[in-house]
């Protein structure tokens, strides 16, 4: 029996190989893997024994051979092939041991060449892996360390049934898919629009319990993106605490944790059903978290908290009397981990903070049959440029309330209204099937609290109802986008009123 063994994750093969040598296994390897594998005193041969042919071009040529590609692809069943095989002086192959080039780990390093992504392109590896899953019956694919146990118990027993065998080929052509994925991703870059055909390359990261509602099964997945933060967000977060994760958890911890990481001052926000109840930036967590809860403290029972500093003791202690789902920081000290760990059914998660990035991150969703893609919403304040549309010009202090009910707003589902004042969200009105209504929950949600304060609106006033009913609530000023053909009514509602008003030019819909 003849194996190849060609790996970058060279994780167990040593044990591996050996165990196959010790089975009788003819081991035969390329390169690195053969030299880490006869430091080991592991028996292998090179891969020239077999091709009767140098490696050459720098290593570029060395399995792409007649004598490789011929032992792997023949039909065990098919008396011709096996006599093909014979009369060339081919021996089968029945085992390929491969996994390819860390290509995504290469070129998401910042100052990598294209000649350094063009010599991380493996060709010889794909090769043998998808003539090896196209031949499963006959050849044994691996391309997961992960199943390395597995295979040696079963060597060791009856074998590989077909069903194990064909399970190790659909991971290996989804092994190749992912790679191809990861090249046609980085050799798109810097191209405008979006492809005329798209893959979309996903690791799973951990099954679930179920998903929105417990008769539906689910699993979590990580995206792999060329040029992506590595390892930042929800998706790799660090579980310090607590239970695990439901679907719904991480669809709310994900909401938290872009919310509080899209202000730049310390932030707290408080989630509910993926739309923040509680939003607020102070001087420092503890202020900001006082702030943000006294937003909507009935709302906040059950809710998601997530900060974008440190969590700190002080915060841990304002917590206290509240209960929360999930915690989430970028770290946190000892003495708040002392706190926050009392509470059984809270769950402590530690999160990356996200990198600056080479181009914005694609968003998708999901229709019947098909998928959206667009780019996300990722837009700085210094792109923003207010045009004031009233007679009174709003002050310092309203144009910093506006700029964070405008980035507040963008988190909120549309219709979307935002009121703030000291850069703390009062009440919120979202997802209503009229912006009228939404002003209307906004306003009642923030009681007295709303004199005094700003309005932002995710999209156009199409009337000026919305501008009257803030007037009537005691808002001082309002940020929308502009844009209807009634714009006029409503700097007329709003000139009438002393209401300082600005038109971005900007829309954040959030569906």
């Amino acid at each position: 029996m003849r194996a190849i063994l060609s790996v970058s994750d060279k994780t167990g093969l040593e044990s591996f190989a050996t165990e196959l040598a010790k089975l009788g296994w003819e081991v035969f390897s390329t390169g690195g893997t053969k030299k880490s594998l006869s430091a080991a005193g592991v028996p292998v041969h090179s891969i020239s024994d077999i091709t009767g042919f140098p490696e050459i071009l720098d290593g570029r040529v060395k399995t792409l051979h007649p004598m490789v590609h011929g032992g792997i692809l023949a039909r065990r069943d098919k008396e011709d092939h096996m006599a093909q095989l014979a009369q060339s002086g081919i021996t089968p192959i029945d085992m390929v041991v491969v996994n390819l080039y860390p290509f995504v780990q290469t070129v998401s390093k910042g100052d990598v060449t294209l000649e350094t992504a063009l010599e991380n392109i493996d060709i010889g590896g794909p090769a043998m892996i998808r003539a090896s899953a196209k031949n499963f019956p006959g050849v044994i694919i691996v391309t997961d360390p992960g199943d390395y146990a597995m295979i040696i118990d079963k060597l060791k027993g009856p074998g590989l049934t077909l069903d194990d065998r064909k399970r190790l080929a659909q991971k290996a052509f989804q092994h190749t898919a992912m790679y191809d994925t990861a090249i046609s991703q980085y050799l798109w870059q810097g191209n405008e629009g979006f492809p005329e055909n798209m893959t979309i390359a996903l690791k799973k990261r951990y099954g679930l319990r179920y998903g929105e509602n417990p008769h539906q099964p689910a699993a979590f997945y990580a995206e792999q993106r060329v040029g992506a933060s590595q390892n930042s967000g929800i998706t790799w977060a660090e579980q310090l605490w607590g239970k695990e994760l439901s679907f719904n958890n991480i669809l709310d911890a994900d909401a938290a944790w872009s919310t509080a990481t899209d202000f730049s001052d310390p932030t707290v926000a408080i989630i509910k059903h993926t739309n923040p109840c509680g939003l607020a930036s102070g001087e420092d967590l503890s202020e900001a978290y006082k702030k943000a809860f006294e937003g909507d403290p009935v709302s906040a029972y059950g809710g998601i908290v997530a900060v974008n500093r440190t969590l700190t003791a002080a915060m841990a202690e304002a917590m206290r009397g509240t209960f929360y789902e999930i915690s989430i920081a970028p770290d946190y000290e000892e003495a708040a981990l002392d706190i926050l760990k009392k509470r059984k059914d809270l769950r402590i998660l530690k999160a990356k903070l996200p990198a600056p990035e080479t181009q914005p991150p694609l968003d998708y969703r999901r229709v019947k049959g098909g998928l959206l893609v667009q780019q996300a919403d990722i837009m700085p304040d210094s792109a923003l440029s207010l045009k004031t549309v009233t007679k009174r010009a709003p002050t310092e202090a309203e144009i910093a309330d506006m700029l964070f009910a405008f980035r507040a707003v963008k988190h909120i589902k549309s219709n979307a209204i935002a009121l703030v004042k000291d850069r703390m969200l009062l009440g919120m009105g979202a997802g209503q099937p009229n912006r009228v209504t939404s002003v209307d929950i906004a306003v009642k949600r923030a009681g007295e609290k709303s004199k005094g304060s700003v309005l932002a609106s995710d999209a156009m006033f199409p009337f000026n109802d919305s501008v009257l009913q803030a007037a009537a609530a005691g808002v001082v000023a309002i940020i929308q986008p502009g844009g209807s053909i009634r714009d006029d009514a409503s700097i007329q509602a709003a000139d009438e009123n002393n209401i300082a008003m600005v038109f971005t030019g900007i829309r954040h819909f959030l569906h």
